[in-house]
């Protein structure tokens, strides 16, 4: 990354911290397979055992409930194929890795602030009348919005079902505890808080029955075979215990991006912040304004120095019609305007500074 370029797609990725970087280089150093007996192997399952107790303080869970990942789209594939539910309902702004991984899934709609219509989910568990699997995302990647998992898990429950939350927008910005969720399966991703890409984790509740995705040897406690990557799930672990010595991080998220929201209110009262009147994460702002293309306003934006995104950065590249926004009843003509700005560990006020001034000078112009 240009030491120029202002960072504000957090949420698609976070930079690498420093100390994760330095942990992992210096893990690299040495033969790193954590299946071996000799001392070099004990010491990489030293490694994973470590991070495993790092991941599973962050949310509240015991270690052997937590099960490494190549990412987050692994151990929601995971899921989806192994809990030997048949019928699976999924939300209408659930991430693609859930959206177009399951098969033939029943979605349930949310109404336009983009939360979950509980109602509509106990109807759809009832009609169904056997147990089911359901995913809520725990926080939006696009909106940021909050989901109510913890209501809809109770729901879940009364039908005899199962609750799954793809959770890792949401862990390591707001407090996670599974036990509160009482989820039976959350989703982890090591890069959405400062680790390594390649390095997602399962929580599975103590007791539950899940199939492995990948079969083969015993990593894993047989539950994910592949010889683990002690590196980047080394990394992860430390980037986990970081997010649970800063609890005042979203905090000092959603201060910033709060001020960032009123002044382009003033500059453009014309504005539209989706999911700005519910709970959200308080690095995530996605709003458009009337005439100014996304497509337009991030190519504009890229040369002024400042990275930010429009939907999801999991699909083609390229500028798409949100379907989160489409489910929120977001017109598509409002939806072509959108724009994502995410703020992370490495933001400071003088950066918002700019974008708010880049943006206002990029707003006259498409007035003009």
């Amino acid at each position: 990354m240009r030491h120029d370029q202002i960072y504000m797609d957090y949420n698609a990725t976070q930079p690498v911290k420093p100390a994760v970087r330095d942990a992992m280089i210096e893990i690299l150093a040495a033969p790193t397979n954590a299946s071996s007996i000799h001392r070099l192997g004990q010491r990489a399952r030293g490694h994973v055992e470590h991070a495993r107790a790092d991941v599973a303080a962050l949310i509240g869970a015991k270690p052997a409930e937590i099960l490494f990942t190549s990412g987050a789209t692994e151990a929601n594939a995971t899921v989806l194929r192994g809990t030997g539910l048949d019928r699976v309902l999924v939300s209408a702004i659930e991430h693609p890795s859930i959206r177009n991984a399951a098969d033939n899934p029943l979605v349930v709609p949310v109404n336009r602030d983009g939360v979950i219509d509980l109602a509509a989910l106990d109807r759809m568990l009832a009609e169904i009348g056997e147990p089911a699997l359901v995913s809520l995302m725990l926080a939006n990647n696009e909106t940021g919005v909050i989901q109510p998992v913890a209501e809809a898990a109770a729901i879940a429950h009364a039908h005899r079902g199962l609750l799954h939350s793809d959770a890792p927008q949401a862990v390591g910005r707001i407090p996670v505890d599974v036990r509160a969720l009482n989820v039976d399966l959350l989703t982890l991703s090591a890069h959405k808080m400062g680790g390594p890409q390649g390095a997602g984790a399962l929580y599975v509740r103590d007791g539950l029955t899940l199939s492995p995705l990948l079969k083969g040897g015993g990593q894993e406690m047989r539950r994910r075979a592949g010889t683990e990557n002690v590196a980047a799930i080394a990394g992860f672990g430390v980037a986990a215990r970081l997010a649970a010595e800063d609890p005042g991080f979203g905090a000092r998220m959603a201060e910033l991006r709060d001020r960032m929201e009123a002044r382009l209110v003033a500059i453009a009262p014309d504005i539209a912040v989706h999911g700005g009147n519910v709970a959200r994460l308080g690095n995530t702002s996605c709003f458009g304004a009337p005439g100014l293309l996304a497509e337009t306003a991030l190519i504009a934006l890229d040369l002024a120095g400042i990275a930010v995104s429009s939907g999801s950065a999991c699909s083609s590249g390229a500028v798409e019609l949100s379907p989160v926004l489409l489910a929120m009843g977001v017109p598509e003509t409002a939806a072509r305007e959108e724009i994502r700005v995410s703020l992370g560990w490495m933001t400071g006020q003088a950066d918002i500074d700019h974008l708010v001034e880049s943006w206002a000078t990029i707003w006259s112009k498409a007035r003009r």
